[in-house]
């Protein structure tokens, strides 16, 4: 099972890198798989440390897909770095081993420390479609329009029926990312 957080890991001068990441659990780790390159991977390599967040706030997911990464910080417990203030839940991590792959290289991470800050009440159907339009803006280079389109039209649907202002917000950042996109790639099509 694939679960959806906000990786949290320390740059080489020390800020903060937020990036959305599907982590897995595996024989009592946490398997993370970032594609290369990447700053989280860079991290994690230098550092052996990274903390997952567990949010409800689908902003921060659309805001780092979309340029928007200037969330609010809190230091960590256990290790050194921080996690987002928003978090519900979160993680600090140490690795444990790593398995190189020329896309996604697997890190496999110890839970160091593990705090509740506040209840997971659920996802409504919008913060789900929000989530699910993050992943295709993180795809959009190796998914086709016309794949994006039929998705987006279905998604629209839960945003429509349960977005409260949150998940407007976040999907209209994705959909100005995706339609940003969409002129890039017709800009080269030949008239």
């Amino acid at each position: 099972m694939i679960q959806e957080i906000i990786v949290t890991t320390s740059n080489e001068d020390g800020s903060t890198h937020i990036a959305p990441m599907g982590i897995r659990e595996q024989d009592g780790q946490i398997v993370i798989a970032p594609f290369k390159p990447s700053a989280t991977l860079e991290n994690i390599q230098r550092n052996n440390t990274v903390v997952i967040n567990r949010i409800d706030d689908v902003r921060i997911f659309a805001g780092c897909l979309t340029g928007r990464k200037d969330w609010p910080l809190t230091p960590t417990e256990k290790i050194r770095g921080h996690r987002l203030e928003a978090a519900l839940s979160h993680a600090e991590l140490e690795l444990d081993s790593f398995e190189d792959d020329d896309i996604r290289p697997s890190f496999y991470c110890n839970l160091i420390h593990e705090s509740t800050h506040s209840p997971f009440k659920g996802f409504n159907r919008a913060q789900s479609a929000v989530l699910e339009a993050a992943i295709l803006v993180s795809r959009l280079h190796m998914l086709s329009m016309d794949k994006i389109d039929q998705e987006l039209e279905y998604l629209t649907i839960a945003i429509d029926k349960t977005a409260g202002d949150n998940e407007k917000i976040a999907w209209g950042w994705l959909m100005e990312k995706i339609e940003s996109f969409r002129q890039e790639s017709f800009k080269d099509v030949p008239q």
